[in-house]
C-alpha cells in the first residue's frame, strides 16, 4: 500500500513518484474522486487503475475490500484531497489494519499543511504538537483548550473558515491575549496569506470575511518564569527574523514567549546591535 501526499493547492508540488503512482497503481482510494480527476488532469496523467471513493463516511466499510485487494497482490494508492493521508484525513484505519495483517505500507512523501504552516509561522519549531480540528461546539472547544493552557510546545490546529473567529477568540481567552500565533490561509495557492501576531489581534482580524483552507499555529506556554537575559532575547528575535518575520512582529512574538514587555525585548535588540 502506498500513502501518497498530494499538493495542498499548487499541482506543481506533486512529486515524480506520486505522478508515476497515479499513472500505474492498480487501485486508487481517493477521498474525493472528482478532486482526484481534477488533479490528474492538471498533471496530465491518465490513471490505469480502478478508482474508488475512500472518505470519512465510508472508511470503515471500505477498508476490508481494500485489504482484500492488497492480499490479492494489487497495490493500493491512498490519496486525500490535499496533503498527507491519515493526518486528519482518511487512512489511519486502513494503515492499522494492513499492519495488523503484515501487509507492506510505504509512503510517497510530499506536501503537509501541518509542517508547511509551522515552517512559515516564525514560531519555535524545535518541539511542536498537532491537535487537528478543535471541537465544533463552543463548550467542548473551550474544555479542550483549557487542557492545553500549560502545553509548552508550539501547537498546530486545523479550522474551518466559518469557525475561525470563534476559535481564535477562544484561543485568546484560554492562552492570553498576548500569546503569539499565526493564521495560515490557502497555503501554496494563488491567495496564500500568513497573518502573524498576538491572539487578540488575530481574533479581531478574523471578524472579517476570511475564506479558504485554514491552519492555525500557536506558541506554546511560556516558561514558569520570564526570560530577562538580553542576550537570549536578542537571539530569539534574530532567529525569528531569520525565519522571515519582520522585526516589529518578531519583537512582539518574543515578548509573548518570554513573558516580558515588548520594550524589554526592543531594548535587548538595540543593545545587541550596538555591541556589534
Amino acid at each position: 500500500m502506498l500513502l501518497g501526499a498530494t499538493p495542498l493547492g499548487n499541482p506543481g508540488d506533486a512529486s515524480a513518484r506520486l505522478i508515476e503512482a497515479l499513472r500505474t497503481a492498480p487501485v486508487i482510494a481517493a477521498e474525493d474522486t472528482r478532486r482526484l480527476r481534477r488533479l490528474t488532469q492538471d498533471l496530465g496523467v491518465q490513471p490505469a487503475g480502478r478508482i474508488v471513493s475512500f472518505f470519512e463516511g465510508n472508511e470503515r466499510e471500505r477498508t476490508p475490500s481494500l485489504i482484500e485487494a492488497l492480499r490479492a497482490g494489487d497495490d493500493v494508492l491512498v490519496v486525500t484531497d490535499a496533503g498527507m493521508p491519515s493526518v486528519s484525513d482518511p487512512g489511519y484505519r486502513l494503515v492499522a489494519e494492513a499492519i495488523a495483517q503484515d501487509l507492506d505500507v510505504t509512503i510517497l512523501p510530499g506536501p503537509s499543511a501541518v509542517l508547511s504552516a509551522l515552517a512559515v509561522s516564525g514560531l519555535p519549531v524545535d518541539r511542536f504538537c498537532f491537535e487537528g480540528f478543535l471541537p465544533r461546539k463552543a463548550g467542548e472547544r473551550r474544555k479542550a483548550l483549557a487542557a492545553l493552557t500549560t502545553e509548552p510546545r508550539t501547537m498546530i490546529f486545523f479550522e474551518a473558515p466559518h469557525r475561525l473567529a470563534e476559535s481564535l477568540a477562544d484561543l485568546r481567552d484560554a492562552f492570553g491575549a498576548q500569546r503569539a500565533a499565526a493564521v495560515c490561509r490557502e497555503l501554496t495557492k494563488t491567495y496564500e496569506q500568513v497573518r502573524r501576531g498576538e491572539l487578540s489581534d488575530l481574533a479581531e482580524w478574523a471578524k472579517g470575511d476570511v475564506r479558504g483552507e485554514i491552519t492555525i499555529v500557536v506558541a506554546g506556554a511560556p516558561p514558569a518564569g520570564p526570560i530577562e537575559d538580553p542576550v537570549q532575547l536578542a537571539a530569539m528575535v534574530a532567529d525569528a527574523e531569520t525565519a522571515g518575520v519582520a522585526r516589529k512582529s518578531a519583537i512582539a512574538i518574543v515578548a509573548a514567549q518570554a513573558g516580558v514587555a515588548k520594550r524589554v525585548v526592543y531594548d535587548a535588540v538595540i543593545a545587541a546591535k550596538q555591541a556589534h
